[in-house]
């Protein structure tokens, strides 16, 4: 079974669709496949699997790690979600500029967003399960966030009235991250090259 890029966007994050096969007893899809995602230029170490659920108008984000640099390969088993990543690499073309993809159990559209982006996503549907791989552990003392409205960036998200955690509420925004020493740890093509995902 084959999965392909649907599309690129800002430089490194894929959109990509695995083929599926279905029939009235229901379907199977191959999510991942190590030879065909190391050809797309998709890094096939990942070291950790999450699973998260949320209900409607929930947006989390925007969020990444440092140290260890954690990239992630997201998609959406159950429900909807608008998937985000916003470039945060220093030096980028396309610094502060972010895309939008609707992810469903439908579409089957799963999001390659390397370190060096931070990612974020709303529910559509009364309630979505993300499941994400990373290529780096989860690491509290290396972790940050982006304000979700910040409008510099200016997220056109599909949805009035987000539900937000306090840490989301609270989070800095794009050029407060950039002043800070650690924003150095995100610099254009050098973050890659560090991180093994050149």
């Amino acid at each position: 079974m084959l999965s392909k890029v649907e599309s690129r966007h800002l430089g490194d994050v894929l959109v990509i669709v695995p083929e599926i096969f279905q029939d009235d007893r229901g379907f199977f899809m191959e999510t991942f496949q190590e030879d065909q995602f190391s050809a797309m230029g998709v890094p096939t170490r990942f070291v950790q699997d999450n699973h998260s659920r949320s209900v409607r108008s929930v947006v989390r984000g925007l969020h990444f790690q440092w140290d260890p640099p954690m990239g992630k390969l997201m998609r959406v088993p159950f429900g909807s979600a608008f998937l985000v990543a916003v470039d945060i690499r220093k030096g980028s073309p396309t610094l502060g500029k972010w895309v939008g993809v609707e992810a469903s159990q439908e579409n089957r559209r799963q999001v390659w967003a390397p370190a060096g982006f931070a990612r974020g996503f709303c529910v559509l549907s009364e309630a979505a399960e993300l499941q994400y791989k990373c290529t780096g552990l989860y690491n509290n003392k290396a972790e940050s966030g982006i304000r979700w409205d910040d409008p510099e960036i200016g997220i056109d998200w599909p949805i009035k009235d987000p539900i937000l955690s306090s840490k989301d509420q609270n989070a800095q925004t794009l050029q407060q991250w950039l002043s800070r020493p650690e924003s150095d740890q995100f610099v254009y093509k050098a973050c890659y090259a560090a991180a093994g995902q050149a």
